[in-house]
């Protein structure tokens, strides 16, 4: 991804270094459940009820190369949060809306939002209470060595997709279903889950679509050969089989909450094809009933 000299958001609030403190609650693109990864993603807020972690209270500390690593993954982070607002705010214009741009917050094994406390290890999220969306920059790491996902545009798809349940915010999606989930079951509520991710997804996907329309300032394509496949990689990475096989031997479909690597593959892709958001409903899809 030809990212660099691009412009950076102004929408980031940096917490890196401010201790976060408290309890996890889980509900980002990764939660804990006992010590191992399992996946979350998406953060449609943190209500998932994943089991709790405790946090360290301070904040860890970086040898000048690391600080050096993650300032410049944090100007990466803020160039795509630019070009998710230079998208959606085009799209939405097209339509007779107004976007409104998200905060992006950074910060350093823990944090606290409306939607609750959260580690590092839960992964990226939304929080659609203050509407913002919070990232740790270790995450590209995990992403790397412990997802197999590496790639700029791996840590561009998460970004897009956290993005992606804002515009859910937005369009009143993510109300609905806050409602929801106080009129039925787990099990139910999860089959709701998995089609408002797979919809974050196709968001993700159509974000793509735009961006690889674009050029930056030597009129080059911002999307290089390759990028697409690591974001469908990472797609592929975190289905919810392939994370409950890695992370206890066993699937649970009921348990899903994200949706399959298959899925997740499919509804990004269609939303990279298309460019079209009225293809993007995945609530009356017949495959997800």
């Amino acid at each position: 991804m030809r990212w660099i000299g691009g412009r950076e958001s102004g929408n980031v609030e940096d917490r890196r270094g401010v201790s976060g403190g408290g309890i996890a609650a889980g509900g980002g693109i990764l939660g804990i459940i006992a010590t191992v990864l399992y996946f979350l993603l998406g953060g449609g807020g943190n209500d998932n009820g994943s089991i709790p972690l405790q946090v360290p209270q301070q904040s860890t500390q970086l040898t000048p190369e690391e600080q050096a690593a993650e300032d410049e993954r944090a100007k990466f982070v803020k160039v795509v949060l630019a070009l998710t607002e230079d998208v959606w705010n085009d799209i939405f214009s097209k339509q007779g809306s107004q976007y409104k741009d998200p905060k992006l917050v950074l910060f350093r094994d823990a944090v606290q939002s409306a939607c609750g406390n959260a580690s590092a290890a839960s992964g990226p999220f939304y929080c659609p209470g203050d509407e913002q969306v919070y990232i740790d920059l270790s995450f590209y790491q995990e992403l790397t060595e412990k997802l197999n996902a590496p790639g700029d545009f791996a840590m561009a798809y998460v970004i897009a997709h956290e993005v992606g349940h804002h515009v859910q915010k937005l369009m009143g999606t993510s109300d609905k279903m806050a409602r929801l989930r106080q009129r039925v079951d787990e099990t139910e509520y999860n089959k709701y889950s998995v089609m408002l991710e797979l919809q974050a997804d196709f968001l993700a996907g159509l974000w793509a679509h735009y961006v690889q329309q674009m050029k930056n300032s030597q009129m080059q394509s911002i999307i290089e050969p390759g990028d697409i496949d690591e974001a469908l990689n990472a797609a592929n990475e975190i289905g919810d089989d392939r994370l409950q096989k890695r992370s206890q031997g066993y699937v649970v479909p009921e348990s899903f909450t994200h949706g399959t690597s298959q899925q997740r593959i499919y509804w990004f892709k269609k939303g990279y094809q298309s460019g079209d958001m009225r293809q993007g409903d995945t609530f009356n899809d017949p495959s997800l009933q």
